[in-house]
């Protein structure tokens, strides 16, 4: 009962900064600028960890790849939570690349959710812009294969559906791989 009350409160914490993290490489990944108060929250609460990593790892290629870093090494501390469960250094390594991967589609799935949302809603919410921007790079591809019905774009839709067959890849592979 302790070891899931343990695991729950860092897998929440885990998950909160390792999204933001992630979110901070997308950002510099498709070269979005972020509103300020975006910005100013994934920065104030990241920069501890991607500063020093940069030393280590400088960005290349453009890419924040501190960030990026940042975002596995939280999510390998989180993981190694499963040493108390007995599992192996390899089982545990393999179940953070797991996790890892997870984060990142359903972090994809995440603004794909929220950019339906402000199109429903708010389209002209101050936010619509910004997830928008950090949408396109996995929605433009599917825009030349899926066309519009009517006035209706499916590319979300058909974008979800194609996260969440992801999604079950890397469980199956990790399955299979045990």
């Amino acid at each position: 009962m302790l070891i899931t009350i343990l695991t729950l409160i860092v897998d929440t914490i885990a998950t909160l900064l390792g999204g933001v993290l992630l979110l901070r490489f997308w950002m510099q990944a498709v070269r979005v600028r972020p509103p300020s108060s975006v910005a100013q929250f994934t920065f104030q609460l990241t920069d501890w960890l991607v500063r020093p990593l940069r030393r280590i790892v400088p960005g290349v290629g453009g890419y924040d790849w501190a960030s990026l870093i940042g975002a596995f090494v939280i999510v390998l501390l989180a993981t190694c939570i499963w040493f108390i469960a007995g599992l192996s250094v390899e089982a545990v390594l393999l179940k953070a690349l797991q996790r890892f991967l997870q984060w990142i589609l359903y972090g994809f799935m995440a603004l794909l959710i929220i950019e339906a949302i402000f199109s429903w809603v708010n389209p002209h919410a101050p936010l619509a812009p910004f997830v928008r921007a950090l949408n396109e790079p996995l929605l433009r591809p599917i825009r030349k294969v899926v066309p519009l019905v009517g006035s209706l774009d499916l590319s979300l839709l058909v974008a979800l559906i194609l996260l969440q067959i992801a999604q079950m890849l890397v469980g199956m592979i990790f399955v299979l791989g045990r």
